[in-house]
């Protein structure tokens, strides 16, 4: 049985695989039962997940240090491309994941301009604050944001969106505009940014974002933004991500 449940999870080579039971039978020459029936029970014990995409990593799996595995994956295949998009724009380059009501900063790329912003690789921020956050919560159903948010809103600065019903216009319309989502002013005053968010099979895996001065017409830079995003989804899933939009 441990043989069978190993040669099942090695298939998993990522945390972002999905596989149908098709393809786990196929991979470990297991009778399509057999396999269905320990796939059952790894989804039951949180070894694996189950969604309309197929099986994934679950809960149990990802604790064994699968998160950091996520991250250094994403990490490896952003990182070319935002050294590319901060020299193109001249501007400062975020690359993020969410947790909770926060963005999780992963890298940032500017040189001498990165000084000024007040943001740091291991460093956090309130996600509905941050273009980052904001294109990342615009995926995720209006229930789930609820959900987020049921306790308290915090606001850093005079111009941060207070109020849930305020949040979800400002996503709805991040939704028209194909996933951008453009701030000035809501995390820092003097500062403003236009992010899109890194769209995996259930939902944001991260988002990457320029930042500069609030004044300036940020939204000149967003098509840069999309061929960026869309250069790391395809090193990242070695495919084109579906549903990205410009």
């Amino acid at each position: 049985m441990m043989e069978r449940v190993t040669l099942i999870m090695d298939l998993f080579e990522r945390p972002q695989t999905h596989l149908t039971l098709e393809t786990v039978s196929r991979g470990t020459r297991l009778p399509r039962s057999t396999t269905h029936r320990i796939l059952d029970q790894l989804v039951r014990l949180d070894w694996l997940r189950h969604t309309d995409a197929g099986y994934t990593l679950g809960e149990r799996a990802l604790g064994l240090g699968g998160r950091e595995t996520a991250h250094s994956a994403l990490r490896a295949a952003a990182a070319p491309h935002l050294l590319d998009l901060a020299v193109r724009t001249r501007m400062v380059v975020h690359l993020a994941v969410l947790d909770g009501p926060e963005i999780y900063y992963l890298d940032k790329i500017g040189g001498r301009a990165a000084v000024d912003i007040p943001s740091r690789v291991g460093g956090r921020a309130v996600a509905h604050c941050t273009g980052l956050g904001k294109a990342m919560l615009a995926l995720l159903s209006p229930e789930e944001i609820d959900a987020r948010y049921a306790a308290t809103m915090e606001c850093r600065t005079r111009r941060s969106i207070g109020r849930l019903d305020q949040l979800h216009r400002e996503l709805a319309l991040i939704r028209r505009r194909g996933g951008l989502a453009v701030e000035r002013g809501e995390c820092f005053p003097h500062l403003g940014c236009v992010g899109l968010a890194l769209r995996g099979p259930e939902g944001p895996i991260g988002a990457v974002s320029v930042v500069g001065d609030g004044r300036s017409s940020l939204e000149l830079v967003a098509p840069l933004v999309v061929d960026t995003v869309r250069a790391v989804m395809a090193d990242l899933f070695q495919a084109p991500a579906p549903g990205l939009t410009g």
